[in-house]
């Protein structure tokens, strides 16, 4: 039941936990980011990823003032994922 609950806090609170953690793990962000886009471009089997809805999502919260992400850093990593991806 506690699991359900953990889950169930998360959907409810999205804000508050993305807030804690980009400010925890923003390098994870960054890796997870690269790497949907990576696969959404490169690979035949995963067009279904959210592509660019994450895009606008990072540079969303990249806007936030509490959150370490760089909107320079996301663009730079973002442009050699795709790159990487669609060659």
């Amino acid at each position: 039941m506690n699991e359900h609950c953990g889950w169930l806090d998360i959907i409810l609170h999205t804000k508050d936990f993305l807030k804690c953690f980009l400010n925890n793990h923003h390098n994870l962000f960054y890796f997870l980011l690269c790497l949907i886009v990576f696969c959404e471009t490169g690979l035949v089997v995963t067009p279904f990823l959210p592509g660019d809805s994450l895009l606008f999502t990072a540079g969303l919260l990249a806007g936030q003032p509490s959150n370490n992400l760089n909107v320079f850093v996301i663009v730079l990593l973002v442009l050699i994922s795709a790159l990487m991806g669609d060659n």
